[in-house]
């Protein structure tokens, strides 16, 4: 078996739930799926970091990141995985709005300024939090090469309008919950 198809069998068995959700667009759905199940599970967050990376190895980053909370486990996990395969790779933090204290920078973490960066969430409804992030990293001076998501689940469209190549290994059509 390889590394996506591990990951996808966690997923399965771990994060995806079935009832009556409302999600973060305020669409309704009979199933959820909570990816920090598995982006937060030690024995499951290396898969997340290979699997993001082979997806998005033929681009060119050296930093990883996205709105904070979604995308955190994901960057440290590639951050991590990068590390295990002889790569540097920072990750950074978006934070939904300014600090007012501090240092009072909106993205933690390594200076994106000037950098090529990916822009990460676990999953992606409607696209709002990776496109909030991407909004952030470009006002910062970051150049932002893809959006990656774990999980696409209906962005894809609204992320293309944007101009943004977007990659994910998986789509709600490989959980069999549709």
């Amino acid at each position: 078996m390889s590394d996506r198809d591990d990951l996808l069998r966690e997923i399965k068995a771990k994060a995806v739930v079935h009832g009556d959700f409302v999600l973060s667009s305020g669409r309704r759905a009979s199933w959820y799926v909570d990816l920090r199940r598995v982006t937060l599970d030690g024995a499951v967050a290396p898969l997340v970091g290979k699997v993001m990376l082979d997806v998005t190895e033929d681009l060119d980053y050296d930093a990883v990141g996205g709105l904070t909370l979604g995308a955190d486990p994901v960057a440290t996990a590639m951050l991590h995985a990068a590390a295990a395969r002889g790569r540097s790779l920072d990750a950074f933090v978006v934070r939904k709005a300014g600090k007012a204290h501090g240092l009072q920078r909106r993205i933690e973490g390594p200076d994106v300024t000037g950098r090529r960066v990916l822009a990460v969430e676990d999953t992606s409804t409607t696209g709002g939090s990776v496109l909030t992030a991407v909004e952030a990293l470009r006002e910062a001076g970051a150049e932002v090469v893809a959006v990656a998501t774990i999980l696409e689940r209906g962005a894809a469209e609204r992320i293309a309008a944007e101009g943004l190549e977007y990659r994910h290994p998986f789509t709600t059509g490989d959980l069999g919950v549709e």
